[in-house]
Order: C-alpha cells, then structure tokens, then sequence
C-alpha cells in the first residue's frame, strides 16, 4: 500500500472509530483491511499524538458551522473572512472547506494543542478559543516558543500577526482546580504578546475588536461569571484601544486598581465604604494589561496617596505585584502608604464553595484587609 493510501486509511480509521464510534471489526470491514491492522493503525495514531484518548461522541455527531456568528463577526469587525476555532463539540465548517489536507487533519483534531497549531499555521489571521484557560497548558509550547516569537524569528516578515487567543477563566462557583485559575500573570511576562482583560460587555467587544486588528499576537482573558452580567452595547460601531485605561468610579480618599471581575468586586466595597466609612474610593480598570496605563494610575495616586491592586490571580508573583512594583518606581513619592495587593491565597482552589470563599477575594475579605492596613 502507498504511504499516502495508507495515510488516508489512518485517517479514515480514526473518523469510524472516534467519530462514528465503530468497534475495531467494523472498522476493517469498511476499510477492506484485518482487525490486526486496523490495531495497529490505531496505535500508529497514538504513538504520533494523533489522539491520545477516546472521546465518546453521540453517533448523531456532525461538525456545524455557525453561520449567524460568523456573519455578526465579520459585519462587526471589518472583516473580509474569520475563522474561529473552539475547543468544543460544534467545530466550525469554514476550515474543513479551505482543503482536503485540513478536512483530513480535523478528522484527528482531539486536542487543544492541535487548535493552537491550526489557528497559528493556517493562515495567522484567527481567533482561537479554548473552553477552559486552564486546558492552555496542554498547548503552551505553541503560545510561548512558537506565537510570540514568530515575528522576531521570520525577521519581521510576520509583521501584521492578527492572532487572538481567547482563553475564559476564574472561579465558577465549585468549578475546582482544572478550570477556575486565572493565569493573566504567566502570559504578561511572555513578551511579544499584548494581553487584555475586560470587565464588562462593553468593553469586551471594544476591545475585540481592537484586537482581532491589531496585528500582534492578543490573549485575550474573559472571566467566566462575566457572560451571567448585561451591559448597554451602542449600535454605533467602536474600538476601545490598547493601553488605556478608564476610571470606572471617582474617588479622592484611595485608589483600587482592578482586573476583570475584581472591578466588579471593588465596586461593591466601595459602595460600602462609602456607606459606612463616608471613605470615597477611586477605582481604576486598566483594561489592558500588556501594555499597561501607568500614567492613569499614577494619576489617581496622586490624588488619593493610597493604592491597593486587586486581581483574582495569585498573590504571589501576580499581576498586582507587577502593577505595584511599576508604580513604586515612577510614583513613590506620592504615597503616604506602601502599595498593597490583594489576590487569591497561594492555594490551588478547592471544589467546594465555602472553601472556594475563603481562597477568592471577596467584598467582606478586601474591607477586612484594607481596613486594617490602611488604618481607615
């Protein structure tokens, strides 16, 4: 048998097996080959990472294309074509249709480190979406050695990489280990890569939009319990750029700065704070993280002398570390305090919800902490 006939069988193999869900003796019967064969294609598969576990498909399973999402995409954001990968059951049509190379290779794909592949090599102009920011790590390589650094490796012949890795992460109430982390602060230390974090619908479609036009490569994190809020969203288009910053409250006693659902944990102590205290708190959204608004920051800290960062991501090496260190060295005169940060405890985050209260910042554990640090 050739090699590309006997490729093509491979492929076939693995359709009928994890597609159609056909035992190893119907699968040689439709192929016209032995069940000893078929055996060892199949451990031919596992051995080339090919497929390294079964995923149990319904046998009514059909790849759909969404086409409603893909023309929003593309009157939305100017395109001329978008193709979206996601790590879920509905696979979009529009790449099995660029050619019967790609048709065959998302017969294998079973992996998220395959949508990583494929949204980088096929064209560099995409938008990939894994289910869970924590299922990045199976794909890592293809983000830090590979994404980052292709523009500096090709000699800038990549110049105009619109990539975006969209990546939901956070706490959803007793989601456990494998899918509530918030990894904002591995990726802000990767250069070549521009990272943003919205808070609100708003500015999540501004800054998409930003993004998937940026001609850089873009993480861009959403926090999972933000799909549950609702914001007003103009008609009008729009864009929100990259580096700028937006004071979400005024405020002239302190300064929060907050990441993605944190701003809307900030908004809750200030309202209390307010309430019982008569303190005033100023709080600031970056919106981007990579690059950073440190003049909006320094701005505010001018006014109130106080800082507190607060993000959802661990304390220890996190991104209000970064934010503090960076604001230390430009604006420490103005500060009546040392900067204090707030994240979740240096934990993984248990399953179970009370525990998951006491890991998470909340509105009661940011007063308890600001209170007695600030003494106010």
């Amino acid at each position: 048998m050739a090699y590309e006939d006997r490729d093509n069988v491979i492929f076939k193999a693995l359709k009928y097996h994890y597609i159609d869900n056909l035992s190893q003796v119907e699968i040689a019967a439709k192929l016209n080959i032995s069940r000893v064969a078929v055996s060892r294609y199949m451990s031919r598969a596992k051995r080339e990472g090919l497929v390294e576990h079964k995923i149990n498909y319904p046998k009514n399973f059909t790849f759909k294309r969404n086409e409603e999402l893909e023309k929003k995409f593309i009157e939305q954001y100017g395109l001329k074509e978008c193709i979206i990968v996601s790590s879920s059951d509905i696979i979009t049509e529009k790449l099995l249709e660029l050619s019967n190379q790609l048709e065959k290779l998302f017969e294998k794909i079973t992996h998220d480190h395959i949508f990583i592949g494929v949204g980088w090599g096929v064209t560099l102009d995409n938008i990939v979406e894994i289910m869970f920011s924590d299922f990045v790590a199976v794909c890592f390589d293809g983000v830090l050695n590979q994404i980052s650094k292709i523009r500096f490796m090709s000699g800038g012949q990549f110049s105009n990489l619109n990539f975006v890795l969209i990546l939901p992460g956070g706490v959803g109430n007793g989601t456990g280990q494998h899918h509530s982390q918030c990894l904002e602060s591995i990726f802000m230390s990767i250069p070549g890569l521009d990272i943003a974090v919205p808070s609100n619908a708003y500015d999540a479609k501004g800054l998409l939009k930003t993004s998937i036009n940026r001609g850089n490569p873009v993480v861009f994190f959403e926090h999972k319990k933000l799909y549950k809020t609702e914001g007003n969203i103009p008609k009008k288009e729009y864009s929100i750029p990259f580096g700028k910053g937006v004071i979400v409250r005024d405020g002239k006693d302190l300064t929060i700065v907050a990441t993605s659902y944190m701003v809307e944990i900030a908004g809750e102590v200030a309202d209390e704070m307010k309430r019982n205290s008569g303190v005033e708190i100023e709080i600031i959204d970056p919106r981007t993280l990579v690059p950073l608004d440190i003049e909006i920051i320094g701005d505010s800290v001018r006014k109130t002398s106080k800082l507190l960062v607060l993000e959802e991501g661990n304390e220890r090496g996190g991104v209000a570390a970064e934010i503090g260190y960076r604001v230390n060295e430009e604006y420490l005169d103005y500060l009546d305090y040392p900067i204090k940060r707030i994240g979740s405890k240096n934990s993984s985050i248990p399953m179970t919800p009370n525990l998951e209260k006491a890991i998470i910042p909340n509105k009661d554990s940011v007063i308890n902490e600001m209170e007695k640090y600030f003494e106010i």
